[in-house]
């Protein structure tokens, strides 16, 4: 992957560790490796993360949409579903500046990585969660994608026809880039505040209150 070579970038010296799939959350880390950043990218040891697989496939086996999402970024992998894992992922929150997941709400406390217990080992850490609808309420445990926070944010309600059915607006994968731009925007507040207090953040971020953010025609 290629990486970032001018010095003294804005962000040159955080470090940022990227445990999320697809799109949303790697996306700001993508933005925040742009910028200087040293991201490292935590895959599982059987496949990596499916962003690999995704969309027009390259002559060497990934895709341009990996090519697109990963670059900047350093790669490792890790099985959180292992305590030997676990172990390694704590080594490395000790000196990370931001984290970035994307699971759903309690799989990180499934595994014994709370942010109560991520914050004790490194109070300075910056932790973004992305999810579809948010780490509370009563959806919080429903898988969430792009194209449903479309609909549940309502700018498919704005889309097609006026007789017709709803449509996605454009980009399928609209609502990940929106929350990925909104949760980078959060990390470097917490980063400033973190450089006013000393004391890390904790992000929580939906897709689908990104899309509504965006619907002012309602």
């Amino acid at each position: 992957m290629t990486l970032h070579q001018e010095e003294n970038l804005p962000l040159s010296g955080i470090r940022v560790v990227d445990v999320a799939t697809v799109i949303a959350a790697p996306y700001c880390a993508g933005i925040l490796g742009e910028f200087g950043a040293d991201v490292l990218k935590v895959e599982h040891p059987m496949g990596g993360d499916i962003c690999r697989k995704y969309g027009t496939p390259t002559q060497r086996g990934d895709t341009l949409a990996w090519l697109s999402e990963a670059r900047n970024k350093k790669s490792v992998t890790i099985d959180l579903h292992r305590r030997e894992g676990v172990e390694v992922f704590k080594k490395l929150i000790e000196k990370a500046d931001v984290l970035c997941e994307n699971f759903r709400p309690g799989t990180l406390e499934k595994w014994g990585l709370p942010w109560e217990t991520l914050h004790e080992i490194n109070p300075g850490l910056i932790m973004l969660r992305v999810t579809g609808y948010g780490q509370t309420g009563p959806y919080k445990d429903r898988p969430g994608f792009a194209r449903i926070a479309h609909a549940v944010g309502g700018i498919a309600y704005l889309s097609g026809m006026p007789k017709g059915t709803p449509v996605t607006p454009g980009s399928t994968t609209l609502g990940d880039y929106l929350t990925g731009i909104y949760g980078c925007l959060g990390v470097l507040m917490a980063l400033r505040y973190r450089e006013q207090t000393g004391i890390g953040q904790y992000i929580d971020a939906a897709l689908y209150e990104s899309v509504f953010r965006c619907t002012d025609e309602l």
